[in-house]
């Protein structure tokens, strides 16, 4: 390998070793990366009711609803490009979601859950969501704590706004999701 090559290596990956309590600390320095932040715009399809549901209750108290306090869904949710469900479908967010606010007045959801692309340039990506989701409210904001594969190291925030909802709780959510990666 040339002297040009191995300087390059160097260069765009340098290792430092040290340790702290015992502890061997691997610190990675990154050079010529630079952050991207990507705009995706998609709707997300909450399907309760029917033969096949894409939201199924995995917990709660007995005898209570969706709404209730404690009561857990599993979602494999379709992502599609349009508000139609026969749109093209895009991704898939997988996790869970339960009803973590107490009083009457007040329906907020914890989330949890993974939007993972089958389509396009982020194809077998992902973006990793947990935070509170105020329903109620006209828009929404979540925090994205991370991703895989093009969507490493992600940070950003996700725009949820129901556009329709009906009695049996199934309902279309649009997003607008930002997000800086590398």
């Amino acid at each position: 390998m040339s002297s040009f090559q191995c300087f390059t290596l160097f260069t765009l990956y340098s290792t430092f070793f040290y340790s702290v309590d015992g502890i061997e600390v691997r610190k990675i320095i990154k050079s010529q990366q630079t952050e991207k932040t990507s705009h995706l715009h998609f709707f997300f399809h909450d399907i309760l009711s029917g033969k096949n549901p894409s939201a199924v209750r995995i917990a709660g108290p007995l005898n209570s609803t969706i709404t209730t306090f404690g009561a857990t869904m599993m979602i494999n949710d379709a992502l599609t490009e349009k508000q139609e469900p026969t749109s093209k479908i895009v991704g898939r967010a997988q996790g869970l979601y339960s009803v973590a606010a107490q009083r009457d007045h007040e329906f907020a959801l914890l989330v949890i859950m993974n939007f993972v692309f089958v389509e396009g340039i982020y194809k077998g990506s992902t973006i990793s969501i947990l935070g509170r989701n105020p329903v109620l409210n006209n828009v929404r904001e979540m925090p994205i704590i991370g991703g895989t594969g093009l969507f490493r190291f992600a940070r950003g925030y996700a725009l949820a706004h129901t556009v329709w909802f009906n009695p049996t709780g199934d309902a279309i959510v649009e997003y607008n999701v930002f997000v800086s990666h590398f």
